[in-house]
């Protein structure tokens, strides 16, 4: 049987009923989202299901919505099926208040730098992960770059003319 995303979704309500929602398909690949605390449940029952098999993690990112209060952090994992070349879009929300999610490092060994690097610059706190620290900013930094908290110009610059750049 052909491994497609109708199938891979009915697997996963099967098994999850309503913790997994918000089942989209953007160019062909299946996208759902799930509460952060069943998150390595979800990616577990991914990788053990013999119909399934997403056994590659082919990205761990984050995003910043700063608008959309108590799901402002987004975890995005990326999963593929080598066998079947499908590939789907899993994602959890949380609250930049708590940014706890559960580490997915001893599922995927991959999942361990690319955790690190989303803590990096998003601040996502990856519970049990082995080594947590910042790779790739100073350490001494008390913010996290990629979050959208900071205008893009410094608002107190007298500098520029706003019409010399054709927004005046």
């Amino acid at each position: 049987m052909a491994l497609t995303n109708e199938y891979i979704q009915q697997k996963l309500k099967e098994k999850f009923g309503d913790l997994v929602y918000n089942f989209e398909e953007s160019f062909g690949m299946l996208s759902f989202e799930a509460p952060k605390d069943q998150n390595l449940k979800i990616l577990q029952f991914l990788y053990d299901e013999d119909s399934l098999q997403f056994r590659f993690l082919t990205d761990l990112c984050a995003v910043n919505y700063p608008d959309d209060a108590g799901r402002e952090l987004a975890v995005v994992y990326h999963l593929h099926n080598l066998t079947e070349n499908i590939r789907i879009r899993f994602k959890v929300f949380t609250a930049v208040a708590n940014p706890d999610v559960f580490t997915a490092s001893q599922l995927f060994s991959s999942a361990n730098w690319m955790e690190r690097e989303t803590y990096d610059f998003y601040g996502v706190n990856f519970v049990g992960h082995p080594n947590l620290k910042r790779i790739l900013n100073v350490d001494e930094m008390d913010y996290f770059p990629l979050r959208k908290e900071y205008p893009l110009e410094d608002q107190t610059r007298i500098d520029k003319d706003d019409e010399m750049f054709g927004r005046g």
